[in-house]
């Protein structure tokens, strides 16, 4: 009976997780690495938690409560938890629980000191690391003293911290249960932590060893700055050594005392550099073990080094797997970047991504990311990707220079063969007229081309679907790649760029394409946010709609027929569907077919409309649309006239005058194509949630949205061989997703796992300030709003609009913000296009603004420098 309850170190390993917890199970699979020792001890398993607190009808009404409190209400977890602890510490050990703890502890030396740790059953997982969650007590001496801190440790799984943590990620707080780690101390010369890869840069080749003298404790609590050794490739490349005035050692009679270092070893390392590069040595076979770079707690004893604990790094952003199995250097740029949705996809939303994009992508962290390699080794292609990247992000550009710099890491090759265009773009097609009907033949073409997918998709089904699918997505890269279209685009862009480099360079004017820009014409997402001013418009005299609209929630998607009974209604949900008919396949991350569209979750544009409703005056859509034409009509008159004054100025005038009208013509059609790939998303999507349906129904799956786990490939086999998805499977993709969320997914990624993130490197902006991109000329002062979810918009006039990143469906907070700052971005990318379309100062790729820059601050946006000031 024992046995349940009592299992020894030696006795463990990693698939042990639900018994001994999550630290349990790696101190057991450590002791099993040859060449690894770990400090004796034994696991007192979740099973006797599980008997010690199932007696316990007072813990179970206090869970109760715990679970249905909001995990933000600190004040809340902080007193209901702390009963818990109580709760828990008083609860008897039974007779039988406590001989089976007090008999391991003489088997291993019943009067030694010992350390008591908690091991939870979701802690040092490889997707979320509860790290310095629950507790250790060290220095712990005797049964008595043995038992009291093993209650202790089953209590800190409701500290306040851990409570809290398991509330924001949905983990049940009945579902975690406590083991404890009792572990014979070791009185060491040295300790601290190593990891096996560089912990801020992910380097994977890198590590770093920190160190202090005594116990480790003196590191963790914070009490001495340790020595900070860096290690490559077998070597000590950095070393910093700190003055530790204090160490951490145990007491003969139990618990620990802070004691002075003698004057003569402060200074003095607390490990040699052979040392350290044994204790790199051995850390990477821990890491080979477990297959992933590690975060270890050692310890020196006389006799060598003792490891005391090995955890995964959950912060390192995963590597790529390579396209190509050579072994050589990659470097990857990020596609999020340039696509304006940094946030994760679910995997049948980056597969799906794949299988339409027009170069190969690679996953990692549910994050696409492109190899740019052969084009980097290439001095006939670097400079033009160099230029392209940089000109969509300068921090890219600066990025793929720092690895550039790195001498031998992209070898350089004379001649690639063929290559992969930059990601999004295709090689630079040859120009074409300056004729308004190419735009419009363009837009016809993708709409006969989408009415055919939808015709032609209507009736397939099972594997004929996932046939059609293929072939749909062959004409999807088609559409896309089709020469006209990538002249179109390109035309209007290198225009843009003409006419900033032309006129700076003869009138000093920077970014003087932005104002020549606005409202122009055929511009697919400037018309999105104007045409939800027109419903506006409709909702606006009518008292009881916008009441209703009022009260309607984020989840009541359901609400436009129950609008229809309210007087007006039934008028304003004919304008809401109409708009929806037109843009109803757009959402926040649209590029990941498995986010919901506004079709499906209308409730998410109620609190723009009613931002609409209130800010703005009946006929607000043609007035500004007029004014912006206005604008740019006297910009040009502007511009035209004072280059005439110029030497040789009537043919700079004239040249000017043919890129005004080229870009007019052109650079509204920038927005078009994605407004057609989303159109075609919205097809294919609606099409396999009705073959999810059927899965449903057939037992294959629990739910429709559980496909959205599955890549598109498997989702294939599943349908094509009428087997039952793996439960396992999905659960544990949900996992990933969830995880990835905590990931912040770099610009530039090299096959060592260093994250780049690249620097702006400039001199000409007031301290303090913000660095971006400016993207949308002028200044503006105002409050900024921090909005990090459309649906909980809330602009007033003369808001500016702080966000992480802005793809189309943001279109319609761009009407009624004042200017616009994101983290992402570039001259082209979509934010900066609609910016100018409505003349807001926009400063784009502006790192962490949302964390730095906190809602309701006020701050001075300088669109024409490329700058943020915060405002005292």
């Amino acid at each position: 009976m024992h046995g349940a309850y009592v299992v020894d170190l030696q006795e463990v390993d990693e698939t042990q997780v639900p018994v001994v917890g999550g630290k349990g199970a790696h101190l057991g699979a450590l002791s099993r690495i040859e060449g690894v020792r770990v400090p004796p001890g034994f696991c007192v398993t979740t099973e006797a938690f599980r008997r010690v607190t199932a007696g316990a009808p007072s813990l179970d009404a206090l869970l109760d409560r715990l679970s249905r409190v909001d995990p933000d209400d600190r004040e809340a977890v902080r007193n209901l938890s702390e009963e818990v602890r109580r709760t828990v510490e008083a609860l008897p050990v039974p007779d039988d629980l406590a001989a089976a703890i007090t008999g391991a502890l003489a088997r291993h030396g019943g009067q030694e000191a010992y350390a008591v740790r908690s091991s939870a059953t979701a802690e040092d997982l490889p997707t979320a690391s509860f790290a310095g969650q629950q507790d250790t007590y060290l220095g712990v001496v005797g049964p008595e003293a043995v038992l009291r801190h093993v209650s202790r440790c089953w209590a800190s799984l409701f500290t306040e911290r851990a409570v809290t943590y398991r509330g924001r990620n949905g983990i049940d707080h009945r579902a975690v249960r406590m083991a404890v780690v009792v572990q014979r101390m070791v009185s060491p010369h040295a300790s601290g932590v190593l990891f096996t890869a560089h912990p801020v840069t992910g380097h994977r080749r890198t590590a770093t060893v920190d160190a202090g003298f005594g116990l480790g404790e003196a590191l963790v609590s914070g009490l001495v700055d340790p020595d900070v050794f860096t290690v490559r490739d077998g070597e000590v490349t950095a070393r910093a050594i700190a003055a530790k005035r204090t160490a951490v050692r145990a007491l003969p009679d139990g618990g620990t005392q802070e004691v002075p270092v003698e004057a003569g070893r402060q200074e003095q390392p607390a490990l040699t550099d052979e040392q350290v590069v044994g204790l790199v040595r051995l850390g990477r076979r821990i890491e080979a073990h477990f297959g992933r770079p590690q975060d270890i707690e050692w310890c020196l004893a006389d006799d060598g080094f003792r490891i005391v604990q090995s955890r995964p790094i959950t912060t390192l952003f995963p590597v790529p797997v390579p396209g190509t199995g050579d072994g050589d250097n990659r470097v990857y740029v990020s596609v999020g970047h340039g696509q304006m949705m940094t946030d994760p996809m679910k995997p049948l939303g980056f597969s799906m991504w794949q299988l339409t994009a027009m170069v190969p992508m690679q996953e990692a962290g549910g994050r696409l990311f492109v190899d740019v390699t052969p084009r980097l080794a290439s001095p006939a292609t670097r400079d033009g990707l160099l230029e392209a990247l940089g000109k969509g992000d300068p921090l890219v550009r600066d990025a793929l220079e720092t690895v550039l710099g790195r001498e031998g890491f992209v070898p350089s090759c004379p001649d690639p063969g063929p290559v992969a265009p930059p990601p999004g773009a295709a090689a630079a097609p040859a120009p074409i007229e300056t004729d308004p009907r190419i735009v419009d033949e363009l837009i016809e073409r993708s709409r006969e081309s989408i009415a055919a997918l939808e015709r032609g998709i209507r009736a397939k089904s099972g594997p004929a679907l996932f046939d059609f699918l293929l072939e749909a997505f062959e004409e999807h890269k088609r559409v896309l790649g089709d020469r006209l279209n990538m002249q179109a685009v390109m035309a209007g862009m290198d225009a843009t760029w003409w006419i900033n480099d032309k006129l700076e360079e003869w009138l000093g004017e920077k970014n003087a394409a932005d104002a020549l820009t606005l409202s122009a014409p055929d511009n697919i997402t400037s018309e999105m946010g104007l045409a939800l001013l027109d419903v506006a418009d409709v909702i606006r005299p009518h008292a009881e709609v916008v009441a209703f609209l009022q009260a309607v929630g984020v989840e009541d998607d359901d609400f436009l027929d129950a609008m229809a009974k309210v007087a007006g209604g039934a008028e304003a949900r004919d304008a809401i569907e109409a708009y929806l008919d037109r843009y109803g396949m757009r959402c926040v991350g649209e590029i990941d077919i498995t986010r919901p569209r506004w079709r499906e979750r209308p409730a998410t544009l109620v609190p723009v409309l009613l931002d609409n409703v209130r800010n703005f005056e009946p006929g607000a859509a043609r007035k500004r649309f007029e004014e912006g034409l206005q604008k740019a009509r006297q910009k040009e008159r502007d511009v035209l006239s004072r280059l005439r004054d110029l030497p040789d100025g009537d043919r700079k005038a004239d040249e000017t005058e043919r890129m005004i009208d080229r870009v007019r013509t052109f650079i509204g059609y920038r927005e078009y194509p994605k407004y057609d790939i989303v159109s075609r998303y919205f097809v294919y999507k609606r099409a396999l949630l009705e073959e999810a349906g059927r899965l449903v129904r057939a037992g294959s799956v629990a739910e429709a949205e559980d496909v959205f786990h599955l890549t598109f490939q498997e989702l294939h086999d599943l349908v094509r061989t009428g087997r039952p998805a793996d439960p396992e499977l999905i659960r544990r993709r949900k996992e990933e997703f969830a995880a990835h969320h905590a990931l912040t997914p770099p610009r530039v990624l090299t096959s060592d796992g260093e994250a780049l993130t690249g620097s702006y490197r400039r001199d000409d902006v007031p301290a303090g300030a913000l660095v971006g991109v400016p993207v949308s000329a002028g200044t503006v002062e105002g409050r900024a709003r921090v909005v990090l979810d459309l649906s909980e918009a809330d602009l007033e006039a003369g808001d500016i609009l702080v966000t992480a990143f802005t793809d189309p469906s943001w279109s319609p907070l761009f009407v009624g913000a004042a200017g616009l700052v994101t983290e992402v971005g570039g001259l082209m990318t979509h934010g900066a296009v609609i910016a100018r379309e409505y003349g807001l100062p926009a400063v784009v790729g502006v790192e962490g603004a949302t964390r730095t820059i906190r809602d309701g601050q006020r701050i001075r946006v300088h669109g024409t420098d490329g700058y943020v000031e915060i405002l005292p």
